[in-house]
């Protein structure tokens, strides 16, 4: 049992150390499974959080991680960047981090890039790491459950919901974003 233990340890350790730019693609089904995904996490955000629609419907484009699935040490999954309501790109995370309430364990992540320039800045970069960009605001819950940014003047925007609305994270970091293909 002793070995056992110490081989799924090992093998955890090395998951956690694996480099996050490793070359992924997306085949043409899993890019269709992400984009009606991504409509339906759109659509979800929208009823479930007043006031998220006019915020998405504002920015240069929005990155969507329809399905944040748990593993050791963070977030992964494989989302699409819509400019204009139309996939774009596809993008892959499997270093985000943050704290949430534990009951809110299925979740969804829509970055809105409020800007042209937030927007260039993430499609010129193989690797682009949020934890490390001082111009991401987490979006919260505000007053009536409206979304309210935490500060406005961020160019970029972080939703974090579920079924029931926002999750409100209370910390994130690291997140790591590629560039797929």
């Amino acid at each position: 049992m002793s070995r056992l233990f110490q081989t799924a340890f090992a093998s955890i350790c090395l998951l956690c150390l694996a480099p996050a730019s490793q070359a992924r693609d997306f085949d043409a089904t899993t890019e269709a499974q992400i984009d009606t995904d991504a409509d339906a996490a759109l659509s979800n955000l929208y009823a479930s959080v007043p006031g998220s629609q006019g915020v998405i419907s504002r920015a240069a484009g929005v990155l969507v991680f329809p399905r944040s699935g748990f593993i050791v040490g963070g977030q992964h999954g494989g989302g699409a960047l819509r400019v204009g309501g139309n996939s774009v790109g596809y993008y892959y995370t499997d270093r985000m981090t943050y704290d949430v309430n534990p009951s809110a364990r299925n979740h969804a992540v829509a970055i809105a890039f409020m800007t042209k320039e937030a927007l260039q800045r993430l499609q010129a970069s193989a690797d682009w790491n949020v934890g490390a960009d001082a111009s991401v605001a987490v979006v919260k819950t505000g007053a009536g459950g409206m979304a309210a940014a935490s500060k406005p003047d961020k160019p970029v925007q972080i939703f974090v919901f579920g079924d029931n609305g926002l999750v409100d994270p209370t910390a994130m970091a690291g997140a790591k974003i590629t560039k797929v293909g």
